[in-house]
């Protein structure tokens, strides 16, 4: 009877990485974080974020659309003969707001409402002539007479819509943690922008409450953020000593910093004048539960909130002086964001090294 042959089982020596195979590996990855980083880059550059807008004009000037341009901004004379009010889209304590047309562009008209506001009224206006910025809703004319200003039309509205905007099917594919954190670090550049303006360290005052944040803000239709309203915002001036307070009525709540509110319990009558001033560190208190509404309920927003834990905390440090500077915190954000692009790029390289 013929023997069947005995199928011999080979042992192989684990195989091992060669130098060549190592080093092209890390060339790779050295090639990839080139690209990332070329990447972020072009996407601060492209998406309007870069530090000088092209957009903008030299002050006094603005240009609109698709103008090559730019116009000076329209006078009292000028906005009564070409502006042309549709309807009103919004009323606050200070002013009403109308969507309007100009030369066949939406605009927005916004007029004061309550006389003995006028100060604040005119403080806004004074405040959006100086801070004209890639920050700031992009200024087309006022009339100080009729105390009229008038505004670049984003018809995204205000942040209050933000959510229900990405319900919306145009909009889905932005409902993403690396959008939704984009849009924090947005939040946290105006934030910065303002700390460290031309006119020096203003501060955020129309701020006691999350959904009085987000109606200050404007989102852009390419999912950008703008500062809208700069009706209160006081400034700082350490070496002069001059800190300031947010309203002449007592706060109250989790929202607002610790040294805005009441400190002498509630025995004690809220008073005004025995009120101790503060300073910008009270909007560094609010940045965690601004971006935590950023960032949503998207795939992947935990992870985020995991990477982002040590920086809030330390925004919630109850010694305002213990705070980061909005700096540190837009520093942080960007090399999260980095982080987890690099991540999501190539999950696998830990492990192949």
């Amino acid at each position: 009877m013929e023997k069947k042959p005995h199928l011999v089982r080979r042992e192989f020596p684990p195989r091992e990485v060669s130098s060549v195979s190592l080093a092209l590996l890390l060339a790779a990855v050295l090639l990839l974080n080139a690209l990332l980083y070329l990447y972020l880059n072009k996407f601060y550059i492209s998406s309007g974020r870069a530090e000088t807008d092209p957009g903008l004009c030299s002050f006094g000037y603005f240009k609109l659309g698709a103008a090559k341009n730019c116009s000076p901004w329209l006078s009292c004379e000028a906005i009564n003969r070409e502006v042309r009010k549709l309807k009103c889209v919004g009323e606050g304590a200070v002013k009403k707001v109308f969507l309007s047309e100009w030369k066949e562009n939406k605009v927005v008209l916004s007029q004061l409402t309550n006389s003995e506001l006028k100060e604040d009224f005119l403080h806004g206006l004074k405040m959006l002539k100086a801070l004209q910025s890639k920050h700031v809703v992009r200024l087309l004319g006022y009339c100080e007479q009729q105390f009229t200003i008038l505004t670049e039309y984003h018809p995204l509205g205000s942040l209050r819509g933000l959510n229900e905007t990405l319900h919306i099917p145009k909009y889905k594919g932005m409902n993403t943690w690396h959008r939704r954190l984009m849009l924090a670090i947005d939040y946290v550049s105006v934030i910065r922008y303002l700390h460290s303006s031309p006119l020096g360290t203003l501060v955020m005052c129309d701020s006691n409450d999350l959904d009085k944040v987000l109606s200050q803000y404007l989102l852009t239709s390419d999912f950008h953020i703008l500062v809208n309203d700069l009706d209160a915002l006081p400034l700082v001036n350490r070496s002069a000593g001059r800190l300031v307070k947010c309203g002449h009525r007592e706060l109250r709540g989790e929202f607002v910093a610790p040294e805005q509110r009441w400190p002498y319990g509630e025995e004690m009558p809220f008073e005004d004048d025995l009120m101790p001033p503060y300073d910008e560190k009270t909007d560094i208190w609010k940045i965690p539960d601004v971006s935590n509404f950023f960032l949503g309920h998207a795939e992947g927003s935990d992870i985020v909130r995991l990477h982002l834990f040590d920086i809030h905390a330390a925004c919630k440090k109850k010694d305002p002086a213990e705070r980061p500077s909005a700096q540190e915190v837009l520093d942080t954000y960007k090399k999260v964001l980095t982080l987890l692009i690099r991540e999501a790029a190539m999950p696998g390289t830990r492990e192949m090294l």
